[in-house]
């Protein structure tokens, strides 16, 4: 048949459905983006659109072959391959359309780096993965009538190879799903927060987005972004540095240790003159409240270890005020003629 023969098989009816499928093919991008979780990864963004598009296309192209090509869409399994690829596009469009509103009715409005952001709640997350599981079985008892697989038999046994896969790889995605949603139900960490990990050393970051099976965390030290599984992260030491038990802010502690040759008088002097040098010549503002605590920690065999305390709410700002801070003193123990070097002592027991 030639293409002339082909045109003539087309009605409206056709028109309009490959019309509307090439136009929500163009627009998946606007569409996405207006329903676009904040700061979602731009990779997963573009994955999304492509399979949106790409159901688009399949629906244009089986569509065409059975209906267009073999005239068979009225029956047979072009009808059926149809049905299921616009089953698995509404529950897809569905699922961003009811997480979306989820999200803004039920997230808690946060003010991150200057900017007003819905984050995930407790509330939000669970609904939204109880509006996910409903709309997966929803399209999964669809496309089984779809398949007329309407014996107890046919469609008991697609269901349970679903749970069977479901049941083998709980290991693998239940924990670190619990493990979120604890984050989410106590409130201890949410996004925007620094925290501080024992993992083998140091290790602080700011929360920067709390999803289903991993936290993303902002390593301020690096400045890069690390993935840690929500399982994996309830197994460490967390201190949330964000959360103050006062309301001077964050209580820090830098140690210095200094000779048994140094009155402790002219320390706290040094130690007075440095803070009084924080704001012009290193930029750093206490507050007028807030003042250096000095106060000696340990009396060792070779030194003192003094005990420097002052309160910050900058806690993003926190590695570079500690570094700001010790050069400041430094320079001024310097000028004291105070030396920061742990001396070695040697005694003589003749």
């Amino acid at each position: 048949m030639d293409l002339q023969g082909y045109l003539d098989r087309i009605e409206l009816f056709d028109y309009l459905l490959i019309a509307l499928n090439l136009l929500l093919l163009v627009l998946a991008k606007r569409i996405l983006l207006f329903f676009r979780e904040e700061e979602s990864d731009k990779s997963t963004f573009i994955l999304k659109v492509q399979a949106f598009r790409a159901l688009n296309l399949l629906i244009i192209l089986s569509y065409g072959y059975s209906n267009i090509y073999l005239e068979t869409i009225d029956s047979g399994p072009g009808l059926k391959l149809v049905s299921i690829w616009v089953l698995i596009y509404l529950s897809y469009l569905t699922k961003q359309i009811l997480s979306y509103w989820v999200r803004k009715k039920y997230g808690k409005l946060r003010d991150i780096n200057g900017e007003s952001k819905s984050i995930e709640t407790y509330t939000s997350r669970l609904l939204s993965l109880l509006t996910g599981v409903v709309i997966f079985v929803i399209a999964l008892i669809s496309i089984i009538n779809v398949l007329e697989f309407n014996s107890l038999l046919q469609a008991g046994g697609v269901i349970g190879i679903i749970g069977v896969f479901l049941a083998l790889t709980q290991n693998a995605w239940a924990p670190d799903i619990i493990s979120g949603l604890i984050f989410l139900n106590n409130g201890m960490i949410e996004e925007g927060d620094v925290i501080e990990l024992d993992d083998n050393g140091s290790f602080i970051g700011v929360v920067f987005k709390t999803k289903m099976f991993h936290t993303e965390v902002l390593n301020l030290v690096n400045n890069h972004r690390v993935m840690i599984k929500n399982a994996r992260l309830r197994e460490f030491t967390i201190h949330n540095l964000s959360k103050f038990a006062s309301a001077k802010g964050l209580r820090e502690q830098l140690t210095f240790k200094i000779g048994y040759d140094v009155t402790a008088e002219k320390v706290r002097q040094m130690f007075s003159e440095a803070e009084k040098r924080l704001e012009s010549d290193c930029g750093i503002k206490l507050g007028e409240e807030n003042t250096f605590e000095i106060g000696i920690l340990n009396t060792g065999d070779h030194a003192i270890e003094w005990g420097v305390y002052y309160f910050t709410k900058d806690v993003k700002a926190l590695i570079k005020n500690r570094q700001a801070i010790r050069e400041c003193i430094l320079k001024t123990a310097q000028e004291f003629d105070i030396s920061l070097a742990t001396p070695i002592t040697h005694v003589n027991m003749a």
